[in-house]
């Protein structure tokens, strides 16, 4: 019977192997298309192929690999369909949460989700709009926990890595994270007076700016996409 340690000690490489190579998809490391080998990868890592069976089948759930039997397990290519979803769920969690912390938004919050604003400001300032992924994700975890619905962002996030690797291939970076920040400072601003009809459309308005990013991308880079 196998023991609680090497459970463990199994999940814990899965998590690794698992990390790694969804880093790898979503900066595009490995491009839509590439093949990945259960054998290979077990080689890197010095691991049994157990870990990245589990690894490549949580890498599947999330739409970042295609797994055939007998055939090649690939990088999965981006899907109009599938990004389509992926926004139209995240939209309606958020609206929701936002709709939420409204009716219980207070001083206390408010100043929680400045300091995050503040963080996303410096790193702008610095002209580092690489370290503003990081503090996106947190604003939008934040504002979930603070509306009293933390287990939303789940949703939220596995919505947005559906996205982000397109996102990659994207232009203006830079000027886009700050046009995000003043679109955050909105909906913190909103929040602030519990004006929900209004964060509620500030956070559409947000959300529908991915709108040219993935034209843009599927013009430019068809090739990527199934």
């Amino acid at each position: 019977m196998q023991g609680f340690s090497d459970v463990l000690e199994r999940r814990t490489t899965t998590d690794l192997v698992f990390d790694q190579l969804r880093d790898e998809i979503v900066s595009l490391e490995l491009l839509p298309g590439a093949k990945v080998s259960e054998a290979d990868v077990a080689r890197r890592f010095g691991v049994s192929r157990q870990p990245v069976r589990d690894a490549f089948n949580r890498l599947e759930s999330l739409d970042l690999l295609v797994i055939q039997p007998q055939k090649a397990t690939k990088v999965r290519g981006f899907s109009m369909e599938r990004i389509d979803h992926a926004r139209f769920v995240r939209l309606a969690v958020e609206l929701e949460v936002i709709r939420s912390a409204c009716a219980i938004w207070d001083p206390s919050r408010e100043a929680a989700l400045q300091e995050n604003l503040d963080e996303q400001q410096a790193v702008i300032d610095a002209g580092k709009p690489e370290a503003f992924h990081a503090l996106d994700y947190a604003f939008h975890k934040l504002i979930c926990e603070l509306g009293g619905h933390p287990l939303a962002f789940g949703t939220i996030e596995e919505c947005k890595q559906r996205i982000d690797r397109l996102c990659m291939l994207s232009l203006g970076r830079a000027r886009e994270a700050a046009t995000l920040l003043e679109d955050h400072k909105e909906i913190a601003a909103a929040l602030n007076r519990r004006d929900a009809e209004t964060a509620a459309q500030v956070a559409r308005r947000h959300l529908a700016r991915l709108d040219d990013t993935i034209a843009e991308v599927h013009r430019t880079h068809a090739e990527f996409f199934d």
